[in-house]
């Protein structure tokens, strides 16, 4: 039982790192705009189909990847030009819609440009599985924990250790008192769109070798990664990285000791029990009102 454990373990870690690179674009953008945009899973979906349908025209990987991620982030910073702008100062449910009709919509496109079939992407480096103790490891997985690593330290030392990155966090503490100090609030949601896609892109890309990628695969990563976010607090961009590692292992756990039909629903049911003790999340900012 301890080996399988580990195993577990070792396997949800791997899919926490793609559920914490999700959930990190959607705090991102909940932090510039206060807007939960429902097509961050469709990101994940384009740079994976994108970069296979390269590779299949003879691209070398590393280019294929370069101009799967770059295309995705135009996609973003599409999406938030002339769909997000315009409904400036809309309600939240309104940009909610715009989001999941933007979703739609770049399912639709992908459908027309791949079709209903799986796609699947080689190895980076083989598939001769790693053994670690009693667990087995493919390459692929060190990529995508390595890769998550990286990502997650470069988000968070921009963030915090650049002037773009504190003036993007300004705009999610204050907007108004942003904009009042010189801080071109349009240019940091554009910032934060381009952002997030780069790393849904780069997630999906990861990913395309251990699991099928197909036009509608977007739909679950995407509610995963809004689950991580929940967890972790929306608001808190490393919390949401947390809540992804939270999740992933609960799956894995949960998949391995129960059943791997109720993998989805146990994953679920901790967020709304999240949801229901404490409602900003794990590591979400506590808010206190006088009245």
């Amino acid at each position: 039982m301890p080996e399988q454990l580990f195993q577990f373990l070792v396997t949800g870690i791997t899919v926490g790192s793609l559920y914490a690179l999700v959930g990190l674009g959607f705090a991102l953008i909940y932090n510039a705009s206060d807007v939960v945009n429902f097509a961050q899973g469709e990101f994940v979906m384009l740079g994976a189909m994108t970069a296979i349908g390269l590779l299949a025209a003879g691209w070398p990987l590393v280019l294929a990847a370069m101009a799967a991620t770059l295309l995705t982030v135009l996609v973003g910073l599409l999406l938030e030009r002339f769909a997000i702008e315009p409904a400036w100062g809309a309600s939240v449910v309104a940009t909610i819609i715009i989001t999941i009709g933007a979703a739609i919509f770049l399912r639709g496109v992908a459908l027309l440009l791949w079709g209903k079939d799986f796609h699947a992407m080689p190895p980076f480096s083989g598939d001769a599985p790693i053994h670690l103790g009693s667990a087995t490891l493919l390459p692929q997985s060190l990529w995508v924990l390595g890769g998550a690593v990286v990502l997650v330290t470069l988000v968070h030392l921009f963030l915090n250790r650049t002037l773009v990155g504190k003036a993007l966090l300004a705009c999610s503490f204050n907007r108004a008192a942003a904009q009042l100090v010189g801080i071109n609030v349009k240019v940091m949601l554009r910032l934060a769109y381009g952002l997030s896609a780069g790393l849904g892109a780069v997630a999906g890309i990861l990913i395309a070798p251990i699991t099928f990628s197909s036009y509608e695969a977007g739909i679950m990563l995407g509610l995963k990664g809004f689950s991580a976010a929940i967890v972790g607090g929306i608001g808190n961009p490393m919390g949401a990285v947390a809540g992804g590692l939270i999740l992933g292992v609960l799956e894995a756990l949960g998949a391995g000791l129960i059943s791997s039909g109720y993998k989805d629903a146990i994953a679920f049911l901790f967020v709304l029990m999240v949801l229901f003790f404490e409602p900003t999340g794990l590591f979400g900012h506590k808010v206190a009102e006088r009245v």
